[in-house]
Order: structure tokens, then sequence, then C-alpha cells
């Protein structure tokens, strides 16, 4: 049995939607962002996806620390939206949905929705993990941005 839940967060950046899109359309470039990742490889697209990449993230379990890799893939990358899915098993998905849109004075909002299911006894920790990861990354991503249209 599979469970889900969504999380969802915003971070506003003095920059422009391309530099977003360009960041965040482009997972190769993640690792500048995301506190799990440790490396990423880009793979011939597959089919439906203008992007495909085998992510490696290390993750912890008490005193544990593993290696974990899965696969994503860039769906939609314009000036409005970028979707990522990515998929590990056993049958675990992590959905990406991030919107951009200007916001007054050069400002661009980005409202990120992060949906994860995944078998009911690893939910939790898969969970916990993402959210956590994301948390992170979205405390870099301002910063990132803004120092990239300087």
């Amino acid at each position: 049995m599979l469970s889900s839940d969504s999380f969802s967060y915003t971070v506003q950046a003095r920059c422009t939607r391309a530099d977003a899109v360009a960041l965040l359309g482009d997972l190769s470039r993640q690792g500048e962002l995301h506190p799990l990742i440790v490396r990423v490889r880009q793979l011939p697209p597959r089919p439906g996806a203008l992007a495909s990449y085998a992510i490696t993230d290390r993750l912890e379990l008490g005193p544990l620390h593993f290696p974990v890799t899965y696969q994503a893939d860039v769906l939609i990358a314009n000036e409005d939206e970028v979707v990522t899915v990515a998929r590990q098993q056993p049958a675990t998905t992590v959905r990406n949905h991030t919107r951009l849109r200007d916001e007054p004075d050069g400002v661009v909002r980005i409202d990120v929705e992060i949906t994860l299911s995944a078998p009911a006894p690893l939910f939790g920790y898969a969970f916990r993990q993402a959210r956590a990861a994301h948390l992170g990354l979205a405390s870099r991503l301002g910063a990132t941005l803004e120092g990239r249209a300087a």
C-alpha cells in the first residue's frame, strides 16, 4: 500500500524568470542547492522528458550513512513552471511542481509544491528526508538566484 502527502514553500528572488528556470530546470546544477545530493549524471532523455538524470543522495539513518541513486526527469521547463518527477525503488515518487511569476521591483515569486508517494513502511522516513532536503534547498535558492542575476 502506498502513502502520499505534499508540502509547499515559496521563495522570492530578485532575478528573471529565465534565471530561475535555468537553475531549477537543470538538475545537474541542483547539487549547489540540495543538501543531500552528492552526484548528478545526465542520461539520455526518457520518452516524454526534456532531460533525464541519475542522482545520488547521501542519506542518514541514525549512525548509518548510505547512498541512494534514483532517476529524475524534467517534464516541463518554461517561464511559468518547472515540473520534475523523481523515481526510486521501491515504488517511491517525488513530484516537484514549481510555478513562477513576476512581482513588483524585479522580484520573481517561486511557489513549489512537492508530492511524495512511497510504500507505507518507508513513507515516514522518506517524507521527513524529502521535506528537510527541499526546505534546505529553499533556504539557499533566493541567494543563489540573486547572486547569478548580479
